[in-house]
């Protein structure tokens, strides 16, 4: 028989909210118990659960199943076998380093998920001579946070036939940068907000029967404003930028929240950087064909002296930006069930967003005006000193310094 997502789930949160708490026999006995009541199928279920090799669970199955007293040592804690991320360290870093290039998830949910199946990754990392099965491939991936996926309607368009190929060239060009010392930002814009006494989705503690009262109806009219949260994710230091805009979503706001971030944190993080990566979604105000995008970085390229290079995300995949699902949902997270109502309130929230693994957010508010409707011709692009790359040059390309002569 198969379980849905939820019955599996629901095994793994019992088993982990009890498993401190019992001895070596307790835990079989707790498994084969769960797995009998599951019946057929069940211990395979337990298994997938709960990452136990399902000979262990069997034995729980019979024992119960015997009705005699049960006999024997139990083990002291800690005795036993050692597990092979403590005896060999090195096996987490690989299969991180495996999964990581093609991480995907739904970037409001904690988990995340892998295309490579267990069976792929145990033998990729038997190629690299760690012994290692199947089933203990499924444990660490659990532990780090990784779960199984059904499919899901999330693409934004058609699947471009470049699409991995795309991750695995970014992967490597973010690699390159981090190893040797280069900052590494991954950009996006925020779901914008409406400002003011409005419902917001999520929950927070309130004493019984007094909840915040919020206006019944979310009418524009009744807003303070728009708010327009643009952010930078420092990707090999886990610490955020974001710029609260009041006026348009456009590519000089992106570069304007950029330099301001360049010039209070980035270059005193990296004093010697002469080069800067920009991971970026491939549409929006930073998209791979927007002409704006592309000159308003070429002026901030000349002012600061860096070497700028720019890789898109493909068509389809916005979500699994990196900015996306390690720090835009923590402040979706952290402002859950209060009412925004007012950019300094949006900021505060923002700023006060942390995690368990060390996110720090820096936020401000941006009150300048950003026309729209600037158009730029092709030709402007093309006089630009930049240079594609061989691979999908329209998706990756490095802006240089150079003195721009002012537009006519």
């Amino acid at each position: 028989m198969i379980f849905d997502e939820k019955t599996v789930q629901a095994v793994a949160q019992k088993y982990e909210l009890l498993r401190d708490t019992l001895n070596e026999r307790q835990r079989r006995l707790f498994l084969g118990a769960e797995a009998k009541e599951l019946g057929r199928g069940g211990i395979a279920a337990v298994a997938r659960a709960t990452g136990v090799h399902p000979n262990t669970i069997a034995r729980g199955v019979r024992e119960l199943a015997s009705g005699s007293e049960l006999e024997g040592k139990v083990r002291a804690p800690g005795g036993g076998r050692k597990k092979l991320i403590q005896t060999n360290p090195e096996l987490l870093v690989r299969l991180q380093e495996l999964v990581d290039p093609v991480t995907r998830g739904d970037p409001m949910s904690p988990l995340v998920w892998s295309s490579k199946s267990t069976t792929k990754l145990a033998a990729a990392l038997s190629e690299q001579e760690y012994s290692v099965s199947v089933s203990t491939v499924g444990r660490i991936l659990r532990s780090l946070g990784f779960s199984l996926q059904g499919n899901a309607k999330i693409f934004e368009g058609r699947q471009h036939p470049d699409r991995d190929a795309q991750f695995e060239y970014l992967y490597t060009q973010v690699l390159e940068y981090i190893n040797s010392g280069d900052p590494v930002i991954s950009v996006d814009t925020k779901k914008k907000e409406l400002v003011g006494n409005f419902k917001n989705a999520g929950r927070e503690y309130q004493k019984k029967g007094s909840p915040e009262p919020v206006n019944a109806y979310d009418f524009t009219n009744q807003a303070v404003g728009k708010a327009i949260p643009y952010g930078i994710y420092d990707v090999a230091s886990n610490m955020g930028w974001v710029t609260v805009g009041q006026d348009h979503d456009t590519s000089a706001f992106a570069v304007s929240t950029l330099t301001s971030w360049w010039y209070t944190v980035g270059r005193v993080r990296y004093p010697r950087a002469r080069r800067l990566l920009i991971c970026a979604d491939g549409g929006g105000s930073n998209g791979s064909r927007v002409r704006a995008w592309k000159i308003e970085l070429a002026k901030f390229a000349n002012d600061t002296d860096l070497e700028v290079t720019v890789c898109h995300l493909p068509p389809g995949t916005s979500k699994w930006n990196k900015i996306e699902h390690r720090m835009f949902s923590q402040i979706t997270a952290n402002w859950r069930g209060r009412p925004l109502t007012s950019f300094q309130v949006i900021v505060d929230l923002i700023s006060n967003t942390t995690t368990a693994t060390g996110l720090t957010i820096q936020a401000s508010i941006d009150p300048n005006e950003y026309p729209i409707g600037i158009r730029y011709h092709a030709k402007e692009v093309e006089n630009l000193p930049m240079t594609r790359h061989n691979f999908h040059g329209d998706w990756n390309y490095t802006i240089h310094p150079f003195r721009l002569t002012s537009k006519t």
